[in-house]
């Protein structure tokens, strides 16, 4: 007993305790880590077929190993969903430079996308394209979206997904006719300025149950007039404009017959 007091009390004791601490830590994540994407699932003809897309389309500015440089990200360990948002929204290959890639009609087919998709994966591992049962609305839970939704996505797309203005001529997108996978794959991607949120931040269900919230939205507004569902913006200034403007024309009105 002495002696295996004496052996806690040495003075590498602590950084053997840190060492087991840091192995079984890392254990633990490698066992319930979500898995990422692999190209393992791609026939060996659609990576090469992706890899001459990418080099007749791509490589100009991300290289021609998809390495990037000081200016273009690098493609490695992006993922097939990374691929698949950016291209299949037109946002790649893009038109010209400017603040962000804007949104277009996309230049490769479906086919084609996920071709160029398993040979960006075939470079390293990174998310894989959802699942369509991750991405059916109509399994996930709208309440729940929606205070999703409020605490990670309002502040720049709007408390509906009406989108909304950012710095240096940057904005975020309204989700209104975003395609229900791409959803998905922009919260587990983070293209643009928008944060990666990847199944720690917000789980695969809770992505399903935002998706639920922002399809629900897509109904229109049960009051009346939405007023571009912009919220206070808009109405404070159909409140000032309009409502003042009536309120000085009856006063100038009633000033005129009144004299």
């Amino acid at each position: 007993m002495k002696a295996l007091a004496a052996r806690r009390h040495h003075r590498f004791a602590p950084v053997v305790l840190l060492l087991l601490a840091l192995l079984v830590t890392g254990g633990v994540y490698a066992a319930f880590a979500p898995s990422p994407a692999s190209a393992d699932t791609a026939s060996t003809e659609d990576i090469e077929t992706g890899q001459k897309l990418f080099q007749a389309n791509c490589a100009t500015c991300h290289g021609p190993n998809a390495e990037g440089s000081d200016t273009v990200p690098s493609l490695v360990g992006v993922g097939a969903a990374a691929v698949d948002f950016q291209v299949s929204t037109g946002r790649m290959p893009m038109q010209m430079e400017g603040p962000q890639a804007i949104q277009k009609p996309r230049q490769f087919d479906e086919e084609q996308t996920s071709q160029l998709a398993a040979y960006i994966a075939s470079l390293g591992a990174g998310p894989a394209i959802p699942t369509d049962e991750q991405i059916d609305a109509s399994l996930g839970d709208s309440a729940n979206g929606a205070a999703v939704f409020r605490t990670n996505c309002a502040m720049c797309h709007n408390a509906v997904g009406a989108g909304g203005a950012l710095s240096e001529g940057k904005f975020a997108p309204a989700l209104w006719d975003t395609s229900e996978r791409n959803i998905y794959q922009a919260m587990l991607t983070g293209p643009q300025s928008m944060p990666v949120f990847n199944d720690m931040n917000i789980t695969p269900d809770e992505k399903r149950d935002v998706i639920a919230y922002l399809v629900e939205q897509r109904e229109g507004s049960a009051g009346g007039l939405d007023l571009g569902s912009l919220g206070p913006v808009s109405e404070g200034l159909w409140a000032w404009i309009v409502g003042l403007g009536l309120l000085i024309g009856a006063a100038v009105w009633i000033g005129a017959k009144s004299s």
